[in-house]
């Protein structure tokens, strides 16, 4: 293919900005508004003659709104009429979910603001663990009376199946003994499971004995330290079963196909699922022992509603009067809290038994601290102080429960009955962690003098106070108080000994202290911390207490020049010397440092810090380091970059205005070798592409030459290693169309660039084309012409005798060349290669499937040409006259496209100089398809 000389054509860029400025037009404001409805009047004349008058018309009008949005308010819509239309019995199943959905929120006033049992569940079950060996004892039933003949009256089939009640309580026992938590969770778990294949097979008497013989189990406390975890383990088959016998009840009341209406009453219930309802509740009378009658009644309490309107009002008091049969004390609490539980979930508007709840477990209060418990305490090793806790779980969800939206009155009541008890400091942590926090933090004073009145010897203070402060961290209490309970709380908790009660407390009042004080509190706070936690190196059986502070911290001082301005939190970031614990405070520091520091910081201790943060991330990256991990590494050390040394490099141009001293250069130089020798360890390619790019557009305006190359050519470097496909949220996508737009940038940056004195000319754009022509680029991709189209841009506006655009106190080369004939010869040849390589490309575009991409790119470098060549030239005019019919040849070309470029032709003709665009006008046909 033949060379074609490049010739650029001279630009005027204060005339073309001049030109292209937009015309300054008056608005007028009209009543036409697009959120206005639409209106549309219609207008009838009508001629009337009058025997000697002249003609005359009269004109009546009507308006109407006809916007689409408004006619769902009358049902008119097309979603509307379709779902009128549908098959009403399409929408049995939407409407029975939806009448069950409805009957559950209108017979339940517990909002969202209740935290329900199934939040506690984990926590429990984390929190009371043992070691020691767990049995369970099975009663299995003997096999008589199994193959025994069909029965056939209904009266037999009931007293067999009493029968086998009574074989099941009277028949073999089987221990299972020596099990580890794990076996017994296990074990419990296939219970579970057994109970609910039992029920699927239609076998209820073995669903029944399942549950019986695990109810059991609540009555044994062998092991006293896991029964909390017992209890929820055990209540998980409660619940099952409970809800299993109200579905089958339910379904045995839908009659030809008919369901219950909402809210329905006991009226509404056929006499077969009345009568399978009460055999039920018989079925559960005939069990002997108290433990288990009372736990397997409550779980079907709601199956009262089947039998009448006021059968759970009347079973709730009878179900509370039978839990004072139960002589453990730790047993009948939570056989309380089990009656609150399902008493707030079928009936939570029914305070009454709730409330005698509560009051019956204040009169057997004293019980816990009686001989009987004591000598069983003394048997199993337990100490009163690890005892006293296990009560915590079950009294908090039944204070919870009747604090609910309780009345101010019946609070203070339940305050003043427990402050009057001995040895109430259990009660007072559950009234702390049940109440509501606004109710507590208004009466801190009150609490702090209960507490400090509490015997040590029970239950210890500083959990009092932890439970204090946990509330006082959801609520403000009195201006007045703040300080006073802050001292009075502090005088206890520095006082403790062992530190992980002290840190557990400290962690919570940190909280407190950022909320309400300034920085010299908190400061004596971290004080206090490190002295704690410092001998016998204790911190590192805190770690995660520790990390909590750190974050309670950073997240209520977002301003940076104060944080580090609290001379003991450096000290107390020490204090973190397991690396993988060291990196997470580090990132979370630095998350926050990002997300909310707004104004640039010039602070040398700041700057100090971060850049030791920063180095910590980054040393911590190694060969086992996971993909995620270093993207997340990755994009905190580019935030802190971007925001802090780039950024502080440039405000100290911008305090020196532009004339560096010789302290200001060093320190901007010393920023820009920051960012050279921590851009290799990101992880993104990409990134450290741009990172590349804009530290070197920082070092050029600081006036850094050698260092601003130095970026470019890292650059220039790394494009050979930029993969096909890369990893975006996850999914893998071509590269190319990121590296164009990376390049295209780079393009911008490199016309002000000055050209080194020991290379020659061009020579960073020599480089980067030498990078473009080895690239594997893929084999139906046009990304390297549309490139290649760029550099001509780039290389017509490098001949331009004053450049578009430059950087103050920065020569560039129109200012070093001066338009040297030498230099634009130089130019010319590059733009010469550069098109013989587009030329190239264009030619083995001449096959069928890729006709359309040359044509595309044929009249793309049409374009090119008329913005920046010289069509005087006769040879490049005789180019872009092949171009054009290259772009028509095989009616690929868009019509309209083609139109529009021939008019902009034809009207830039018009201007001064450019005359001879008319002759090359002339010489443009536009085709027809045909």
């Amino acid at each position: 293919m033949a060379v074609f000389p490049w010739h650029s054509r001279n630009r005027n860029y204060k005339a073309e900005f001049a030109s292209c400025r937009l015309e300054a037009v008056p608005l007028e404001f009209g009543d036409y508004h697009p959120l206005k409805p639409i209106t549309v009047t219609e207008s009838k004349t009508k001629k009337v003659s009058r025997k000697g008058s002249t003609s005359s018309t009269s004109s009546s009008s009507s308006s109407s709104v006809v916007d689409p949005l408004s006619s769902v308010l009358d049902g008119t819509d097309p979603l509307s009429m379709f779902a009128a239309s549908a098959d009403p019995a399409s929408l049995v199943a939407t409407t029975d979910n939806s009448r069950k959905k409805r009957d559950r929120d209108d017979n339940s006033i517990v909002g969202s603001d209740f935290e329900p049992w199934a939040s506690k569940r984990g926590e429990i079950l984390a929190r009371y663990t043992t070691t020691e060996k767990l049995s369970i004892n099975l009663f299995m039933g003997s096999e008589k009376g199994k193959a025994g003949t069909a029965i056939s009256a209904m009266s037999e089939k009931v007293r067999t199946r009493l029968e086998e009640l009574d074989d099941f309580e009277e028949g073999s026992q089987k221990e299972l003994l020596n099990l580890t938590q794990q076996d017994y969770v296990n074990r419990i778990e296939e219970l579970n499971q057994s109970l609910k294949d039992a029920w699927a097979s239609d076998q209820k008497v073995k669903a029944l004995k399942i549950v019986i013989q695990c109810s059991k189990l609540l009555s044994d406390t062998s092991v006293i330290q896991f029964y909390p975890s017992k209890f929820v383990l055990i209540t998980d088959i409660l619940d099952t079963f409970g809800k299993l016998v109200y579905e089958r009840i339910f379904s045995m009341c839908m009659d030809n196909h008919s369901i219950l209406p909402d809210h329905f009453s006991p009226e509404n219930v056929n006499d077969t699922a009345k009568e399978t309802c009460l055999n039920w509740f018989f079925k559960i009378a005939s069990i002997r022992e108290l433990i288990p009658r009372f736990y397997v009644e409550a779980s079907i309490l709601k199956c009262n509603k089947f039998l009448s309107k006021t059968g759970i009002s009347e079973c709730l008091p009878r179900l509370t009067c039978m839990v004072r049969g139960i002589g453990d004390p730790l047993v009948s609490v939570y056989a309380r809290a089990y009656l609150c539980r399902v008493g707030m979930e079928v009936a939570p508007h029914l305070k009454e038994s709730l409330n005698k709840n509560f009051f019956d477990f204040l009169l057997t209060f004293k019980q816990i601290h009686s001989d009987t418990v004591q000598n069983q305490l003394v048997l199993q090793g337990v100490e009163l102080p690890s005892y006293l806790p296990l009560y915590s779980p079950a009294m908090d969800w039944i204070f919870q429960c009747i604090s609910y939206h309780a009345p101010e009155a019946l609070l203070t009541e339940m305050m003043e009955r427990c402050k009057k008890l001995a040895n109430n400091a259990l009660l007072l942590n559950s009234v702390m962690s049940a109440f509501r926090a606004e109710f507590i933090a208004t009466r801190s004073m009150d609490f702090i003098g209960m507490i400090k009145e509490c015997d040590e010897s029970g239950f210890p203070k500083h959990l009092l106070f932890r439970s204090l402060g946990l509330n006082l961290a959801l609520a403000n209490p009195p201006e007045s108080d703040r300080l006073q309970i802050l001292n009075e709380a502090w005088k206890v908790i520095t006082k403790l000994k062992n530190p992980q009660d002290y840190v557990n407390c400290a962690e919570v009042w940190v909280e407190y202290t950022c909320k309400h004080f300034t920085k010299r509190e908190v400061n004596t706070v971290l004080a206090d911390v490190i002295k704690h936690m410092t001998p016998d190196r204790a911190f590192e059986d805190s770690y995660p207490q520790l990390q909590s502070i750190i974050k309670k911290v950073i997240a209520h001082f977002h301003d940076f020049s104060v944080l580090f301005s609290v001379e003991k939190f450096l000290p107390f970031l020490d204090m973190f010397q397991k690396e993988s614990v060291r990196v997470e405070v580090c990132k979370c520091i630095m998350e926050v440092f990002i997300k909310h520091q707004q104004e640039p910081t010039k602070d040398p201790v700041i700057l100090n810090a971060l850049l030791h943060i920063c180095k910590t991330m980054h040393d911590s990256v190694n060969a086992l380091t996971l993909e995620d991990e270093k993207r997340m590494l990755a994009y905190l050390i580019n935030g802190f970059i971007k925001m802090s040394v780039n950024r502080l490099a440039m405000e100290t141009r911008k305090v020196m205005k532009g004339n560096h001293s010789r302290k200001t250069a060093a320190f901007v130089r010393a920023c820009v070798a920051y960012c050279f020798i921590t851009i290799p360890s990101l992880v993104g390619i990409f990134t450290r592409l741009n990172l590349y790019l804009h530290s070197g557009q920082v070092a050029l305006a600081n006036q850094c030459l050698s260092q601003a190359d130095a970026f470019f050519k890292a650059a220039i470097s790394l494009v050979p290693e930029v993969p096909k496909m890369i990893n975006i949220d996850g999914k893998l996508r071509p590269s190319e169309s990121f590296l164009l737009e990376f390049l295209c940038n780079f393009f911008s940056t490199l016309l002000i660039v000055p050209d080194h004195p020991e290379h020659g000319v061009l020579f960073l754009v020599r480089e980067l084309l030498n990078v473009i022509q080895d690239y594997t680029w893929e084999d139906n991709s046009d990304e390297k012409i549309r490139i290649y189209t760029c550099v001509l841009h780039l290389l017509s506006a490098m001949s331009q005798e004053t450049y578009l655009y430059h950087v103050d106190k920065v020569d560039s080369n129109d200012s070093l060349y001066g338009g040297d004939s030498k230099f634009l010869a130089e130019n010319n040849k590059l733009c010469e290669t550069v098109m013989a390589q587009i030329l190239e490309h264009l030619k083995t575009l001449a096959k069928d499937e890729a006709l359309k991409r040359q044509s595309s790119l044929g009249l793309s470098f049409f374009n090119s040409i008329l913005a920046h060549g010289d069509l005087r030239s006769n040879r490049l005019n005789q180019l872009s006259v092949n171009l054009w019919h290259l772009a028509q040849r095989h009616g690929c070309a868009d019509t309209r496209t083609m139109v529009k470029t021939l008019e902009y032709i034809k009207k830039r003709s018009k201007h001064p100089d450019m005359g001879h665009l008319t002759d090359l006008a002339l010489r443009l046909p536009l085709q027809t398809r045909t």
